[in-house]
């Protein structure tokens, strides 16, 4: 699905940390997690340096595997995978209303792949708001190299603490990007705040479901496993997060978990028991190949210690993710479309 090659995905390891301590970050990441003892106050505490140093880290690996849009989507029978992603982003396009030269914020905007895409799709100009430096500079190239960059930007921000005046926006997006915020009503709130009075804001939100218990062990080891493996520092229900939106001053127009009556299942690119040829890297054989590409690499010092173990993590979100899809306690696709009232003028 990516034009990176090997050589990308090596050099591309740790992104802006230097190479050297790529090794002690991974150290540092892992320790976040309950999976190594790590406590949920401090992952909230800290999610800014814990969410940074997890994007340096797996950047390469989602590029190389996953293309340029780090996220899933719904599926129809006889659609690949690009096809699938690509209509999962014109659809919140529609459901947002966007018209040609709207200004649109992406909240959590990884490299840019939806940003474009909605930017083409919609006729907008789109600026994505990430903390990170590396997928930043990585946008700015994807950009440039698109024709978009007159039209689209990156701005290195804290979602948390935006860098934009009140009633900034004619529309608010995020694509699986606000489910790491330590703090749901706050990040909304921001998003309430930047966006213009009438208009609306749409997510596509990671959240548990209501058939998650709290009390099974092995639920409480998946949740563990798709926190670590994708830098979040909880996971929400889905209740949870529609109360959040409320509580910011939000109107829901409509929600749903989308990953419900999908014809077929968002988790089954992670699924080894699944071959295809399309989206080959995220199959068994074309992780295993590039788990012993990258142990190769790293060996002879070609991407940088600790390389092995971002690998290691990822494949372990992987069973998180597909496990968690398949008991149902999990949904990457929990959607909502909110109104900021005509009366929330501040």
């Amino acid at each position: 699905m990516s034009n990176k090659g090997t050589l990308d995905l090596a050099t591309g390891l740790g992104g802006k940390i230097d190479k050297t301590d790529v090794l002690s970050a991974v150290d540092k990441y892992e320790k976040y997690h309950v999976s190594y003892g790590g406590k949920e106050e401090e992952r909230k505490a800290n999610y800014t340096d814990m969410v940074n140093k997890y994007y340096d880290l797996v950047t390469s690996f989602y590029e190389y595997g996953w293309g340029e849009s780090f996220h899933v989507a719904p599926r129809w029978k006889g659609e690949s995978l690009l096809e699938s992603i690509k209509r999962h982003e014109h659809f919140l396009a529609l459901q947002l209303g966007l018209k040609p030269g709207q200004k649109v914020l992406d909240v959590g905007c990884g490299i840019g792949g939806p940003l474009r895409e909605i930017a083409r799709f919609s006729s907008t100009s789109v600026t994505g708001l990430n903390n990170n430096e590396y997928q930043i500079s990585r946008g700015e190239v994807l950009n440039r190299n698109a024709g978009l960059d007159k039209t689209c930007n990156f701005v290195k921000a804290d979602f948390m603490k935006m860098p934009f005046p009140d009633n900034s926006f004619d529309a608010v997006y995020a694509i699986e990007a606000t489910c790491h915020a330590p703090d749901a009503v706050g990040c909304y709130s921001e998003i309430y705040r930047v966006l213009k009075p009438g208009q609306c804001f749409a997510a596509y939100e990671w959240c548990m479901t209501d058939a998650y218990d709290p009390n099974n062990k092995e639920h409480q080891q998946i949740k563990a496993e798709i926190e670590l493996g994708n830098g979040l520092p909880d996971i929400r229900l889905t209740s949870q997060c529609l109360e959040a939106v409320k509580q910011a001053g939000f109107e829901v127009v409509w929600e749903k978990d989308l990953a419900v009556d999908s014809p077929i299942p968002w988790y089954l690119p992670l699924d080894t028991s699944h071959f295809s040829l399309s989206s080959f890297r995220l199959t068994a054989i074309g992780r295993f190949i590039t788990k012993n590409m990258v142990m190769a690499l790293e060996k002879i010092g070609i991407a940088p210690k600790g390389s092995q173990r971002v690998q290691n993590f990822l494949e372990k979100a992987a069973e998180g993710l597909v496990a968690g899809g398949k008991k149902e306690i999990f949904t990457a696709m929990y959607f909502f479309v909110a109104r900021k009232p005509v009366h929330g003028a501040q």
